[in-house]
């Protein structure tokens, strides 16, 4: 990554794989405002995932547009937004108008990996119950940086930071 040029880096995956974590250390590491996508769903998609129930396309067809928009808004001086961008049309729309300034890092996981995560997080609105559902809507990024949600929290953001340099 050019060191004069500023960009918005989605870090994406199923709920559970560490997006906020490894977003807000990602963020501190390059002088870059963090946005945590889920502060960013409207009511009824918070209230819809609580009840046990999957979000659809149209539930999060306004979320991603919001999202798009506060990326355009950050693109000259760079973000980084926790958001799990599960399908391809969905990252068309979060770098709409800007996709030469975007790049994703995938945090990829098992099923069992975030399973436990998700079974030791407290105070989220996303049930466990909802993972199956963001695994069946994943589709892997072609063009990502994709690190192993294993790692420990800062070797991953190293590595993150050693792929943006090439």
């Amino acid at each position: 990554m050019d060191k004069t040029s500023k960009y918005v880096l989605f870090v994406m995956g199923v709920s559970g794989s560490g997006k906020s974590t490894i977003g807000k250390l990602l963020a501190t590491a390059l002088d870059y405002p963090f946005f945590d996508g889920d502060n960013f769903h409207p009511d009824y998609n918070i209230k819809k995932m609580a009840s046990g129930k999957p979000l659809n396309d149209k539930d999060r067809y306004e979320w991603l547009l919001t999202l798009n928009e506060l990326a355009k808004n950050h693109v000259a001086k760079g973000a980084v937004i926790a958001c799990s961008a599960l399908k391809e049309s969905y990252r068309d729309l979060l770098q709409k108008n800007i996709d030469t300034k975007v790049h994703y890092i995938y945090l990829k996981g098992s099923f069992e990996e975030v399973l436990e995560r998700l079974q030791e997080r407290k105070g989220h609105y996303m049930p466990q119950e909802l993972l199956q559902s963001q695994f069946e809507a994943l589709s892997p990024p072609k063009n990502a940086i994709v690190v192993d949600i294993k790692e420990q929290p800062q070797k991953i953001v190293d590595t993150i930071l050693i792929a943006l340099e090439k």
